[in-house]
C-alpha cells in the first residue's frame, strides 16, 4: 500500500464544514486582476474561506482559470500590447502554449470594467493561470484550510464555445483528482448539465447550483422552462429555486443576492440547503444578508467582507502570505 506524505494526505482531507463561508470572487477582483495568482495571493494575505473562480478548457485540454469562454477584449492584451478584439476568440481553439502569450494584468482603460473597478491594482504580466498552478500556490502558502469553489463556464446558448458539459465536467474532475484536492473543492455552475455529471463521477465533491432570475440574463425562471437547469425547473417544483436545486442533487444553493428573501432562504435551510449569495460588495448589504441568515457571501471586496463578518461577531479566519 502506497503511504502518503503527511502534507500531502492534508491535501486530500475534507476540511470541516463552514459557519459562515467568505468568498474572495474571481480573486477579489476589485482589488487586483481578477483570476490571477497576484489576486489569489491577495485574498489569501487577507484571509477569506474560499477562493471563488472560473475554468475554461483549453484545445489540448488543460483546465485554464478565466471568467469568459475566450478572449476578453477588455482584459486581455496581446504581445504586440494591443488588446484583444471582438469576436472573443473561444480557448478551446487555443493551445496552452498560446494561452499564455496574454497579459490580463490591467484592464483596458477607458473601458466600463475600468470605471466599476476603478481602484483595481494593476499587475502587468500577469498570466491566465491553469487550474493547477492555483492549486500550487495555495499548497505553497502553507493555508490548510481555504477551499476553492471552481466554477464551469458553459453557456447552453453557445454550444461551440466550450467543450460540451458532460466531457466539461470530466476534465475538471478528473484534474482535481490529480492535483488530490477533491477534499476542498466545490464545483459551481449556472449551467446545471456540468453538475448533474459531476455528481455522478465524483459525488465526494459538493455541488452549488448558482441561479438568476432577475436582471438582463436570468437563467432560472419560477414559471417557464430554461436551457441552464438540466431539466429541474422550478415551475415543475412548485416553483420554488430551492426545491429544484435539491431535486437535482445540490447541496449548495448559490443565488444572486437581490434575489433571496428570509422566507426562501428559510425553505432552502428546511430542505438541507446551505445559502451562498453571489456578488456582494456593499457593506450595508453585506450585513442584511447576514441578518437573513445566508450561509455565506462571494464578494469582490474580501476586505469589506471581513469587516461586516467581524461586526456581526463571525470568526473570521486567518491570512497566509504567499508569494505568486
Amino acid at each position: 500500500m502506497r503511504i502518503l506524505p503527511l502534507a500531502v494526505l492534508n491535501m486530500c482531507l475534507a476540511t470541516p464544514a463552514l459557519a459562515f463561508d467568505m468568498e474572495a470572487h474571481r480573486g477579489g477582483r476589485a482589488l487586483l486582476p481578477e483570476n490571477t495568482l497576484p489576486a489569489f495571493a491577495n485574498a489569501l494575505a487577507i484571509g477569506v474561506d474560499t477562493l471563488e473562480l472560473d475554468t475554461g478548457v483549453t484545445q489540448d485540454g488543460v483546465v485554464i482559470v478565466s471568467h469568459e469562454r475566450g478572449l476578453n477584449p477588455d482584459l486581455v492584451r496581446k504581445t504586440d500590447g494591443a488588446y484583444a478584439s471582438l469576436p472573443e476568440i473561444p480557448f478551446i481553439t487555443l493551445p496552452l502554449a498560446v494561452v499564455k502569450t496574454y497579459d490580463v494584468g490591467q484592464i483596458r482603460p477607458g473601458s466600463d470594467y475600468a470605471k466599476t473597478f476603478a481602484g483595481q491594482r494593476s499587475v502587468p504580466g500577469a498570466r491566465i493561470p491553469t487550474l493547477a498552478e492555483v492549486i500550487a500556490l495555495v499548497r505553497k502558502s502553507g493555508n490548510s484550510a481555504v477551499r476553492l469553489n471552481i466554477e464551469t463556464k458553459i453557456d447552453p446558448r453557445h454550444p461551440g464555445e466550450t467543450l460540451d458539459p458532460h466531457l466539461f465536467a470530466a476534465v475538471l474532475v478528473d484534474t482535481i483528482r490529480k492535483e488530490m484536492f477533491t477534499g476542498r473543492v466545490m464545483i459551481q455552475s449556472f449551467d446545471w448539465r456540468t453538475l448533474q455529471t459531476a455528481q455522478k463521477l465524483a459525488p465526494e465533491i459538493p455541488t452549488v447550483y448558482l441561479s438568476q432570475q432577475t436582471g438582463s440574463e436570468p437563467t432560472v425562471s419560477a414559471d417557464k422552462p430554461t436551457p441552464w437547469t438540466a431539466g429541474f425547473n422550478p415551475v415543475d417544483y412548485g416553483k420554488s429555486v430551492p426545491k429544484a436545486v435539491k431535486a437535482a442533487g445540490g447541496t449548495i444553493w448559490s443565488p444572486f443576492f437581490a434575489d433571496v428573501t428570509a422566507p426562501v432562504i428559510k425553505e432552502a435551510h428546511d430542505l438541507g440547503l446551505k445559502v451562498v449569495v453571489w456578488t456582494v460588495n456593499r457593506p450595508d448589504e453585506m450585513a442584511r444578508m447576514i441578518d437573513l441568515g445566508v450561509d455565506g457571501i462571494i464578494s469582490d471586496r474580501p476586505d469589506l467582507l471581513r469587516e461586516a463578518a467581524k461586526a456581526k461577531g463571525i470568526t473570521l479566519p486567518p491570512g497566509t502570505a504567499v508569494t505568486p
